[in-house]
Order: C-alpha cells, then structure tokens, then sequence
C-alpha cells in the first residue's frame, strides 16, 4: 500500500500521478512537481489517498509551491505568449508552409520550444536565427504528427468528451481499420476518424470485447438450440452480449443471452452426442 495523488501542469490537462510523502494536500494546491528540466508548478487533481497498489517509482513532490515559484510561473506564461506572437509573425515573414501548435519555455534555462506541424519538411534555419534574436534565448522548434498536434492542442471529441490523447493517453498504440470492421462500424472516414484526421483512439478500447464475442458467439446463419425451440441467429449485440435469433417455429424475431444459446446443431451433438437434447442453457461456442 502507499500514498498517491494526481497533478496536472494546465487547467483540464492530462494528470500526472506522484508520491505526495509528508505533504497533506487538497485539490487546487500548488505543489512542485519533478521534471527533467527542473521543479516545475503543478496543481493538485486527486487529494492524496491510499492505494493497494504497489506505486513503487513514483515521482515524489518537492514541496509546495512557493511565491517565487508562483512568480516564475507567470514569468514562464509571459515568455509563452510572447514567443507565439512572435513565432506567427516570423514564420508569415519567411513564408514558411508551417502552422504553429504549441509553444513552450524553460525559464532555467531560458530556453524556448516551437512545435509546429507542416505537410512535408521545412528548412527553418533561418527562421530559428531570428526567433533566437527576437526572443533572447536558445529556441528549438519541433515537428508534430497529426495525432501529437492533436495531444498539443486538445479539443472536443464526437463523444463530447475532450480528447483521450490531451487527457490521459500516454502512449498512442496501432489503430487498424480492422477494428472498426469488427465493430461493425461504417467505413465512412468522417464516422471513425479524431479530431487529428486519423483513425480514432477509442477503436481500441472496445475491440478485445468484440474478438472475444466473436470467438464465443455462434455465427450469423447458424442455427441454435434455446429454451424456446430451435432458431437461426440473424445479428450481435457485442455490448449487451446477447445475439437476434429467428424462431424457426413462427419466425419471430427475440434477443437471446449468449449464454443462453447452444451453439450450431452439428458442434452442439459433438458435445453432447447425438440425440442429446440437454438443458440448451449452455453449449460451446
């Protein structure tokens, strides 16, 4: 068992898990938070709480938040917008085909990072030259893919809910079209595509529950045994784990528990044996 809370660096950004030790803390303190690059200001989402889990590896919180390290903090969101007024300006200047996503700056080392996106690489040389001369400070610039544009920027999904990728996403893992045809979604690229254009995070989520229907649910087509008589399954329902069924004897069309379901005639006499009519509460898939 052992201590843990959750931090997060922007309003409504993604949270960031850390050991709060001695501290005793209440959501919205300001405490400082391991980085890198140095303690940076973070402010507190979960209250510390107990866990069983093992949270071995953490990182630990340094204290909270002093008014210097408020201070610094403004002095950082200073540096941020003026760096992005800049940067807009400049790229217009050099006519760069670069679109500006995020900006970042580490007041210890004062230096500034410029993420942008852009269809193909861009020679920015010059570019970093007058930014550095601009803002009086080393500055880096650094492409994004699509998706981590969409991590930078955040926004609104079609579920209404922010971005998974800007909330709690910490790696982006493979999405195939396959997935959304085992889901039986419409292979229409406005229904399965995020914000970023490409193939939505959440495709993932639910699919191992679909693989595992798949595997267990008789197949559309099959005929079945249930306690109502014998019937043909005509559709899934994945979420409810249930299957539409055709009654062979009027044929009527009802929803079944899968596990309520023998599965086809010739795997259910396998089992069974032949001219063994059981419960037909249960069967192989």
């Amino acid at each position: 068992m052992g201590l843990i809370c959750a931090v997060t660096f922007t309003d409504k950004g993604r949270l960031y898990y850390a050991d709060p030790g001695d501290l005793t803390l209440v959501v919205g303190d300001r405490v400082r938070y391991p980085t890198p690059d140095g303690p940076e200001v973070a402010q507190v989402m979960w209250a510390p709480q107990w866990t069983s889990e093992d949270v071995g590896g953490l990182p630990a919180l340094l204290g909270l938040a002093t008014a210097a390290d408020l201070e610094a903090l403004e002095s950082g969101r200073t540096m941020r917008a003026q760096a992005r007024v800049a940067a807009k300006r400049l790229i217009r200047e050099h006519q760069l085909p670069m679109k500006l996503a995020g900006v970042d700056h580490v007041l210890s080392t004062n230096q500034t990072v410029i993420y942008f996106t852009a269809p193909h690489r861009v020679d920015f040389r010059a570019l970093v030259r007058d930014l550095g001369s601009t803002l009086r400070g080393r500055v880096e610039l650094r492409q994004l893919s699509a998706r981590d544009e969409a991590r930078v920027m955040g926004g609104i999904g079609s579920c209404g809910r922010e971005l998974c990728c800007s909330t709690f996403l910490v790696d982006f893992e493979p999405v195939s079209v396959r997935m959304a045809k085992d889901q039986d979604l419409p292979l229409n690229p406005m229904r399965i595509s995020g914000a970023c254009g490409r193939l939505m995070c959440c495709l993932k989520y639910e699919h191992p529950l679909y693989q595992d229907f798949q595997a267990n649910a008789p197949a559309i087509g099959s005929c079945v045994s249930t306690p109502d008589g014998e019937a043909t399954v005509v559709g899934h329902s994945v979420p409810s784990e249930s299957v539409v069924l055709r009654m062979n004897s009027d044929g009527r069309r009802t929803s079944c528990a899968m596990a309520s379901v023998c599965s086809s005639r010739k795997a259910h006499d396998s089992f069974y044996g032949d001219g063994t009519v059981g419960s037909g509460l249960s069967g192989p898939a």
